[in-house]
């Protein structure tokens, strides 16, 4: 008979543990990389190739939105209680800081201001063109500029600002009314249907040249990408315009479709000064009026020095109004 034996008990096998650093280190890795290719997206966005998809202006006209990609990368570092990770987190936002802390702080002038404007797109379904007008006189501004008027509502902006705008201009689907004198009047060929014009405003200070316009739409489509090629037509033109125009104290506002940030857009701005750039309160954001995400309605001066600049209350469009004070 043969008798089993049991078999000889083996070691255990030894189990190799990291130290606690190590550990941490690699739990934090992939956070890190992304925390590193998070601030050079900030730093470096002018760098970003627009070929493939328009991809750089992309992200140029949503950059303060890096933010929320900060407040995430520190959820997951912490998330992974990596030490690795949360130092790494730091640089994005130290980088968004440098960026945009300034938004935060109060950039006014003390200083009165000489003059008052305002633009908005008004939006061709606005259901309420007079309580709209009225919302805009009500502002104070010297100069109203409004695009994307329609045939039927361009009478009730007209009937509703004459009480405090006694001059005004419409050419195709954008419009000034002023309280000052308005002449040379004309419309400014940016499309093959008229979304932008010029005129000379008579201050008590002097002569201000006026620009309105209204570049084309932008989208963002999943097999072209954020499409921004008539806009960037149609801006190319107004630059034109703009460098064959006379120097003096100039205005160009309306809706843009675009940000300061946007390169696309530096033919046009870069002759310019933002006003809400120079002197604005947070980051102004007007479209979509329910959630706002970027700024693409503009006042920019030259010649000019911004006082303030802010959002006025939501009308029945989809965009915010914009406004600011400005001294000669």
């Amino acid at each position: 008979m043969k008798v089993k034996t049991a078999p000889a008990p083996t070691a255990p096998r030894e189990r190799r543990v990291l130290p606690r650093a190590r550990r941490s280190g690699r739990r934090g890795r992939i956070v890190a990389a992304l925390a590193v290719l998070t601030s050079l997206s900030m730093l470096l966005h002018g760098w970003i190739p627009n070929r493939i998809a328009n991809f750089g202006s992309f992200v140029q006209t949503f950059l303060p939105w890096t933010g929320a990609a900060v407040v995430l990368l520190l959820a997951a570092a912490l998330l992974r209680r990596s030490r690795v990770a949360l130092i790494a987190v730091l640089l994005p936002a130290l980088t968004w800081a440098a960026l945009h802390g300034s938004t935060f702080l109060d950039r006014g002038d003390a200083r009165a201001a000489d003059l008052t404007v305002v633009t908005h797109n008004v939006d061709d379904v606005n259901p309420d063109p007079a309580g709209t007008a009225r919302a805009l006189a009500a502002s104070g501004a010297q100069l109203i500029a409004l695009e994307e008027l329609t045939e039927p509502a361009v009478h009730q902006y007209e009937q509703i600002l004459a009480e405090t705008h006694p001059y005004h201009v419409v050419e195709g689907t954008v419009g000034l009314w002023s309280t000052y004198p308005l002449r040379d009047t004309a419309p400014v060929a940016i499309m093959p249907w008229t979304r932008a014009l010029r005129a000379t405003a008579d201050t008590p200070a002097g002569p201000l040249t006026v620009y309105v316009a209204h570049l084309p739409s932008v989208r963002v489509r999943l097999g072209s990408g954020f499409t921004t090629e008539r806009r960037n037509a149609a801006a190319g033109r107004l630059a034109a315009e703009l460098a064959a125009a006379p120097a003096g104290r100039t205005l160009l506002v309306g809706d843009f479709n675009g940000t300061t940030d946007d390169r696309a857009l530096a033919p046009v701005m870069g002759r310019f000064r933002s006003a809400h750039d120079a002197a604005g309160a947070g980051f102004g954001f007007t479209w979509p009026k329910t959630f706002p995400v970027a700024r693409i309605d503009q006042i920019l001066v030259r010649d000019l020095t911004p006082v303030s600049a802010w959002t006025l209350p939501a009308t029945p469009s989809d965009h915010l109004p914009v406004a600011a004070s400005l001294r000669f």
